[in-house]
Formats: structure tokens, C-alpha cells, sequence
């Protein structure tokens, strides 16, 4: 009995204690424990063993399979989103699991899940880009633009994919352009498409292609155009379409490229409208010939690159409007040394042509030297402001630099400011009366020394203006001034002595017709030309265009 109750105590006991262990046995060790030893399951190679995803598959692949990955994306949008964006930003990293992870250094990304996660650093291996890549990427946000609501991204996503036209889907082509509602976009696709079909082999397809292309106006569609005309065997039909197609694109590459030398031309004659109109209000009142003329334009190009410095230096967050308070300061400092210049040379010389010309051209001489002993003799920089950087492209042949249509724009508004100031106000008519008659204009009490003072310091001014549109398309150096002197004087000698309308009409003449002439037979040529075409209008006119009847004509 005593043996009875002992067993059975004991055999509760031990039943007891066995639930109480079982509880908190994990599932794999329940598992284990079931099993024998030859049958437990390696855990790290049941997870080597799942099917990797797309991301796994592209970190572990090579070029190539990446390559292949990226064409025929296997995952889901937003995975592919990630991936690419975190190639763009040199951020992709993965793991020793080959998880992929977007790493900025400090924070990881797991592109699976798009949710922060902790990482080893010193397990991750980056993985960069290559051309093939980069190329491949541009392809698939370019079709993925495609559909965007915005007609320049549109525009541009065909530009891209028409860098490689083989990588596009043809119906996809199709039915983007079934879809596009503007004209631009639609030819651009129609050009694309057209492309394919002449690369097509097969001879309709390739018929209706060389009549598609005849609506560009693209240098690589001619190029290709005339390659595919260079090929023998063409069909009549064939070759007859290419011929048409190239006649029509080299026509419009050529009316561009005309259109681009006009316009080089107009901003020729800006700039050189602008640096004369300084001269012809100091030459034609004063009669003083102006050699210093050129470093006043230089030195407005320096206060101009001072101004830019100092907004770097105090106003970093105002750097792009650092022009809007160059242009007063340029015209003030300038004006300044200009009115300097006429009390302490010019006036006791007044009437003396020739001592005049040697003393402002020994005046150009120091004030070369002084910057170039303030500033050294090499060029400084002078950036443009974000909102005159870039062109505004026309057409594969035509493009517009903002910063030449900006000097334009400045001329038109400077020349209307001068008229307007020697036209209608009480100054500009006291400049027109000593001008004319110095000593009728003393007889009715016009104070013709003042008057000289103050119109020698706007033609300063204007040409602290002139230095200053100058800093924004060419360098910035001591010899600035010395590129555009002589063209200025040509521009005040064949307009008329102290005539706007002149100057405009010499500045036209000078600019867009020197630039026609160097398209046909070269800079140095078409410069001699346009010398002898100015002493023979010389012989002819000595007044210039426009004479104005005053005490120096007569």
C-alpha cells in the first residue's frame, strides 16, 4: 500500500513537471525535439533556399543582369521607384543578406519595404552605376514621362528616347501618339516612329518612315537621311522618298542656322550700341576724341565683379539679383571718374583734337595699369544669375542664350532712357543747345563748363553700363576695353556726330552685317571687307548718315 502511493505520488510529480517545461518550448525546438538529430533543418538554408526577389536578384547579378532587371522590371512600380532613386543619389548599398538598402550614412532604407531597419556598416557593399545603366535609367523615366501632364516633360522624355530609338516599344510609340494633343509633342513621336520604320527591313514600313522623317528639322536625322542615301541598292520609290525628306530637313536646319546668325548679329549690334552711346554724347558735344573710353567699360565690368563679390560675402541668399545693384553702381562710379577726367584733362585742352587724343590715351594707359596692379593681369570671373543662364532652344539648330537676349532687352530700355533724357528734359535740351551753338547757348545764360561736366560724366556712366552687360558673355580682364573701342568709334563716325538715330542704324549695319559676312568667307576677311566698306562711306559722307549742323561741323 505505502509502494502504491509512492508510485503515484512520483508519477504526478513527474507529470507535472513535464507540462511545466513544455510551455515555453519555441516551435523549431518542439520540432527539433521530435525529429532526430539527422533530420534538423539548417535554418540559414531554408532562407538561401526561397526564391530571391528582383532587388536580391539585382544586388547579387552583374552588369548584365542588372542590365536585364531594369528592361523587364519583374517587381512591383514602387520597388523599381526606389531602386532607381537611390542609384541617382549614389545611395544604393546591400547587406551580407543581399538586401537592398538605400544608406545615406546614417540612416538604411530597405527597399523591399521602403521602412527604416537596422544595419551592420560594415557588412555594405555600394553598388554604383555605369553608362549602360544611366542610359538604360534615362529610357525608362523617359517612357514613364510620357504620359505626364506637362507638355515640356513630354517633349523632353521623346528627345531622350530619340537618342536611342531600338530601346522603344513601337505600340507604345503608337499609342502616345494616338493619345498626344500637342502639335510639337506629335511631331516629335511622328519623327520617332518614322525612324523605327526606316530601320525596320521591312520595305513598306521603311517607305512610310522616309516620308515620316521629312517633319524634322533634327542634324541627326539628316545625317541619318544622307547615310541611308549613301547605300546602294535603294528602291526608286525608296530613294525617291529619302531625297524629298533630306531636301525638306537640310531646308529647315538652314533657315535656323540663319535665323541664329540674325540673332548673333542683333547682339553684336546691342553690345556695340551700347558701348557707343557714351561716345557719340561726349563726341558730339565735346568733340573730344575719347580713348579712355574703353577702360570705362572696363572699369564697369570690374565694379560689377566687386558688386558680385560682396553679395557672396554678405548677401549669399540675394547672389542672383547681385546685377539689379551693379548696374546703378557701375553707372555712378564710372560717371564719377568720367566727370573727374574732364576737369582735370579734357578741360584745359578743349579745342585741341590731337592733345586731346594723347592725353585720355595716356589716361587709358594708367587706369589699364591700375587694375591691373588692383586686380593682376589675368581675367577674374563674373557669373551669371540663375535667371540668365541657359537658352531658350527654338529648335535642334537654334538656340537663344537668355544672357544675349537679356543685353538686348537692356539696350532697347537704355536707348529709350537716353532719348527720352536728351529729348524731353531740361538737361538734354541744354546738351542739344551747347551742342549746336556753345556760344548762343552762353548768351542765354546756359552754363556751357557745367553742362560739359555733366555730359561727359553721362557718356562715363553709360559706359559703366555698357561694361557691365559686357561681364555677363565674355571675360572680365584689363584689356576688356580695348576689344570694342575702335567698333565704338565706327559706330559714332558712320551714324553722325552725336545722332541716336545714327548710332542705331550704324550699330545694325556694323553687327548683323559683319556677322552675315563671316558666314560666307570667314571672320579676318569678312572684318577687312567691312573696313573698306566704312572709309569708302567715309569718302563719300564724311558727316555719316545723319549730319547735325553745330560749331565742330561747321
Amino acid at each position: 500500500m505505502i509502494r502504491f502511493a509512492t508510485w503515484l505520488t512520483l508519477s504526478a510529480g513527474l507529470l507535472w513537471h513535464g507540462a511545466t517545461l513544455a510551455e515555453p518550448v519555441d516551435p523549431i525546438m518542439a520540432a527539433a525535439m521530435a525529429t532526430s538529430a539527422d533530420a534538423v533543418p539548417d535554418v540559414s538554408q531554408v532562407q538561401t533556399a526561397s526564391p530571391a526577389t528582383p532587388l536580391m536578384q539585382f544586388t547579387q547579378g552583374d552588369f548584365e543582369t542588372r542590365q536585364q532587371l531594369l528592361s523587364q522590371w519583374p517587381g512591383t512600380p514602387e520597388q523599381l521607384q526606389r531602386l532607381i532613386a537611390a542609384l541617382e543619389a549614389d545611395a544604393l548599398y546591400q547587406d551580407g543578406a543581399h538586401q537592398a538598402l538605400r544608406f545615406d550614412g546614417q540612416q538604411a532604407v530597405a527597399l523591399e519595404t521602403g521602412q527604416p531597419t537596422a544595419v551592420d556598416v560594415n557588412q555594405l557593399e555600394q553598388i554604383t552605376l555605369n553608362n549602360a545603366l544611366r542610359t538604360l535609367i534615362a529610357g525608362i523615366q523617359a517612357k514613364a514621362a510620357l504620359a505626364s501632364p506637362d507638355v515640356n516633360t513630354r517633349r523632353n522624355a521623346v528627345k531622350t528616347l530619340s537618342e536611342n530609338p531600338d530601346s522603344v516599344d513601337t505600340a507604345l510609340l503608337r499609342s502616345r501618339l494616338s493619345a498626344e494633343t500637342d502639335a510639337t509633342t506629335r511631331t516629335l513621336l511622328t519623327v520617332l516612329l518614322a525612324r523605327q520604320d526606316l530601320a525596320s527591313g521591312d520595305p513598306a514600313r521603311e517607305l512610310q518612315g522616309a516620308r515620316g522623317l521629312q517633319a524634322s528639322n533634327e542634324p541627326e536625322v539628316l545625317a541619318l537621311l544622307n547615310d541611308r542615301l549613301s547605300q546602294p541598292q535603294l528602291s526608286p520609290e525608296l530613294k525617291s522618298a529619302l531625297t524629298q525628306s533630306r531636301d525638306a530637313v537640310q531646308g529647315r536646319i538652314q533657315r535656323a542656322e540663319w535665323a541664329g546668325n540674325l540673332f548673333s548679329g542683333l547682339s553684336m549690334a546691342s553690345i556695340l550700341l551700347l558701348a557707343a552711346l557714351g561716345l557719340a554724347i561726349t563726341y558730339g558735344l565735346l568733340g573730344v576724341i575719347n580713348m579712355a573710353h574703353g577702360e570705362l567699360i572696363m572699369i564697369g565690368a570690374y565694379v560689377t565683379y566687386l558688386v558680385q563679390g560682396a553679395f557672396s560675402q554678405w548677401f549669399p541668399a540675394g547672389q542672383d539679383w547681385y546685377l539689379l545693384a551693379a548696374l546703378p553702381a557701375a553707372f555712378l562710379v564710372t560717371a564719377l571718374i568720367g566727370m573727374v577726367i574732364e576737369r582735370l584733362v579734357i578741360k584745359p585742352l578743349y579745342g585741341r583734337q590731337l592733345e586731346t587724343l594723347l592725353a585720355t590715351f595716356g589716361v587709358s594707359l594708367i587706369l589699364m595699369q591700375g587694375v591691373r596692379m588692383l586686380f593682376g593681369a589675368q581675367n577674374v570671373e563674373v557669373a551669371n544669375p540663375s535667371w540668365m543662364s541657359g537658352a531658350l532652344v527654338l529648335s535642334p539648330s537654334l538656340s537663344l542664350p537668355y544672357s544675349r537676349l537679356a543685353i538686348i532687352l537692356f539696350t532697347v530700355v537704355v536707348l529709350a532712357l537716353v532719348a527720352f533724357l536728351i529729348n524731353k528734359t531740361r538737361f538734354g535740351l541744354f546738351i542739344r543747345a551747347v551742342t549746336q551753338n556753345r556760344q548762343m547757348a552762353r548768351a542765354v545764360g546756359v552754363r556751357s563748363a557745367r553742362i560739359d561736366m555733366l555730359a561727359f560724366g553721362l557718356g562715363s556712366g553709360l559706359a559703366g553700363l555698357a561694361g557691365c552687360a559686357l561681364s555677363q558673355i565674355g571675360n572680365v580682364g584689363p584689356d576688356l576695353g580695348q576689344t570694342y573701342i575702335i567698333d565704338a568709334f565706327l559706330v559714332v563716325v558712320v551714324g553722325g556726330v552725336g545722332q541716336l538715330t545714327g548710332a542705331i542704324l550704324a550699330a545694325l549695319g556694323l553687327g548683323v552685317g559683319g556677322k552675315v559676312l563671316e558666314v560666307g568667307m570667314g571672320a579676318v576677311l569678312a572684318k577687312i571687307l567691312l573696313l573698306g566698306l566704312i572709309i569708302l562711306f567715309i569718302q563719300k559722307r564724311p558727316q555719316g548718315l545723319f549730319a547735325l549742323k553745330g560749331r565742330f561741323v561747321e
